[in-house]
């Protein structure tokens, strides 16, 4: 039997969450999505949670959906097996299941459907969404549960007693899972989700699913992250920010192979739309012919990290302006790190509103505090006199 696995589709998401829309980037990827299920001829594709990219996705992203959905289904006849994430709403998506079902398309966003395993030839798929401690304290109507270690391990003895011995059992799931206690490398991996523990972040232990062939899982979103070759994430099929663009992660998806003696899988990186590139340059080097030569200008989408001993150096640049002239308009991130050393001041004892400091010296000393001792330059005095409504006239 074979398996795609993928997870963390967030369709409707935005780009760095600045405004950028990356519906026809999905639209590319999940096209390739689809074109690989065909060439391998696999029995299903699993999607492990965050379908969209919140609960009340745009109109947009609905059709999208709806669109692959129906290629997936009655194009290629390929069956779709799907969680909910914390991303999703778990209730809204609960409608019409019984009638996607007889369609091909298994879709469970609430605990109590967890315990109903889809039959395959030597193969049952759970389905767990995604939870909090409080859905399994309803659930099982136990005051004890308190903890998502506590709440899984509840669930996963129940699913054990429906292990059928003669086949292998799947499990696709949205949790954060590390190796061990020690969660710090997990955390590295998480560029596109909070490190917040509220929010699903809290961090199981893989060996929560020792008894599983397969876990599927979704939520973090790079492959790296994976537990074990068994654990594993498949990461989203696209970069959604800086950091991970930083990082040039590659996406994609696993081909999961499951044989009587054995589960294997197999990465297929996905081609993105557009190429998302990270600068760190100075910035005289960022306008040089010989340096920006080297880049897919105008074509791919940038961010740039300007190293420059004081930012004052780019006082009166319009710099986004000269960069956009050279990369074009797809300029996603700017920031200027300075690469001076600098010793911020201590400012215990200032109160500004009991001081008696004029508005542009009390500006002005701020500023100094908060840049370790630099006075405002007379661009920058002049400027402040201008939003107090203290400018020359002309």
């Amino acid at each position: 039997m074979k398996l795609l696995h993928t997870a963390d589709w967030h369709i409707g998401r935005q780009l760095n969450n600045n405004g950028l829309s990356l519906l026809d980037d999905q639209a590319y990827v999940l096209q390739q999505i689809l074109d690989l299920a065909k060439k391998e001829a696999v029995d299903g594709v699993i999607i492990a949670g965050d379908l969209y990219d919140r609960g009340l996705p745009p109109v947009e992203a609905v059709n999208l959906f709806n669109q692959i959905l129906n290629r997936f289904l009655f194009e290629a006849k390929i069956p779709v097996y799907a969680i909910t994430g914390n991303h999703d709403s778990a209730k809204r998506l609960e409608f019409g299941q019984e009638f996607f079902k007889r369609q091909g398309f298994y879709l469970v966003s609430n605990l109590a459907d967890s315990f109903q395993p889809i039959e395959l030839e030597g193969v049952q798929i759970f389905l767990l969404p995604f939870i909090d401690p409080i859905d399994a304290k309803i659930y099982y109507q136990d005051s004890e549960i308190s903890t998502m270690n506590q709440a899984i391990s509840r669930i996963v003895t129940d699913m054990k007693k429906l292990f059928n011995p003669a086949k292998k059992q799947i499990l696709v799931t949205h949790f954060a899972v590390s190796q061990g206690a020690d969660d710090s490398a997990l955390r590295e991996q998480m560029l596109s989700e909070t490190t917040r523990t509220v929010g699903g972040l809290t961090t199981l232990t893989s060996d929560l699913f020792d008894d599983f062939a397969y876990v599927a899982l979704g939520h973090i979103h790079t492959r790296f992250a994976s537990p074990s070759e068994t654990v594993a994430y498949s990461g989203s099929p696209l970069i959604f920010n800086k950091d991970e663009a930083k990082r040039k992660d590659i996406k994609g998806v696993y081909l999961v192979e499951i044989s009587n003696d054995s589960v294997s899988k197999t990465f297929h990186p996905l081609k993105p739309y557009k190429d998302f590139l990270v600068l760190e340059a100075p910035y005289h080097d960022l306008l040089n012919q010989d340096f920006y030569e080297a880049y897919p200008r105008k074509v791919a989408r940038f961010a740039f990290d300007i190293l420059a001993e004081d930012r004052k150096e780019l006082e009166g640049i319009n710099v986004r302006a000269q960069l956009e002239e050279i990369y074009g308009e797809e300029i996603i991130d700017l920031r200027i790190k300075e690469t001076k050393a600098r010793v911020r001041s201590s400012r215990a004892g200032f109160n500004p509103t009991k001081s008696k400091l004029s508005e542009d010296q009390l500006i002005a000393t701020f500023f100094s505090e908060m840049t370790g001792g630099d006075q405002l330059s007379a661009y920058q005095q002049a400027l402040v006199q201008e939003l107090l409504g203290r400018g020359e006239e002309k």
